[in-house]
């Protein structure tokens, strides 16, 4: 986890296959060569939040109170980000993981509820949402597992992909917000896996 300074960050791109926070630990990505098209899937079921590994639900009711008990924000404000959160979970959170998989390797058509013969699934399982304070921020991180799947059977599992507190930076519009900090380590690690993917695929 790092301190960026936002107005100064300048994002240098590195692979983070043997820095831990991306491990390849089964199979193979190179099944991938001759797919035009590969589905795309996040999975966001029971996952646990922060250094104390509360559930969403506790995580939920903490955020609300913050909210709740400043001043300035309220009722409306808690009503809008909570509706943000569920629309990210459901919606756009598989979006940017798959921007982030088009944008580094363009060979493949990485997109949701396509009818692929593979799918790739990332399965959540811990999130830490990082922070904002104007021009500094701590980037979020995920962990869970990157599945290369048959999609019509996908207890075959082709290769697998250990994410670490994955958290490299990746800018967009809402990264003031928990949800789009989130959303920010759901594009980088796309970003990251299509760099391997084109790597097998040379």
């Amino acid at each position: 986890m790092k301190k960026l300074l936002l107005l100064v960050f300048v994002a240098i791109m590195t692979t983070a296959f043997g820095q831990e926070k991306m491990k390849l630990v089964a199979g193979s990505l190179g099944v991938l060569k001759d797919q035009t098209e590969v589905n795309v899937e996040v999975k966001f079921e029971n996952v646990l939040f922060m250094k104390e590994n509360i559930t969403e639900t506790q995580y939920l009711e903490n955020r609300k109170k913050q909210v709740l008990d400043n001043p300035k924000r309220g009722e409306e404000a808690w009503k809008q980000w909570i509706e943000e959160w569920e629309k990210y979970k459901k919606e756009y959170y598989v979006d940017y993981f798959a921007k982030g998989l088009n944008k580094t390797y363009k060979n493949i058509s990485f997109k949701k509820d396509a009818a692929a013969k593979y799918t790739l699934r990332l399965e959540t399982n811990w999130i830490f949402p990082g922070w904002h304070a104007g021009i500094t921020a701590m980037t979020a991180e995920i962990s869970g597992k990157i599945k290369l799947v048959e999609t019509d059977n996908p207890s075959v599992v082709l290769a697998e992909v250990e994410l670490n507190k994955f958290d490299k930076f990746v800018q967009n519009k809402e990264f003031v917000m928990e949800y789009g900090r989130i959303a920010s380590a759901y594009d980088s690690a796309g970003r990251y896996l299509g760099r391997e993917i084109k790597k097998s695929l040379k």
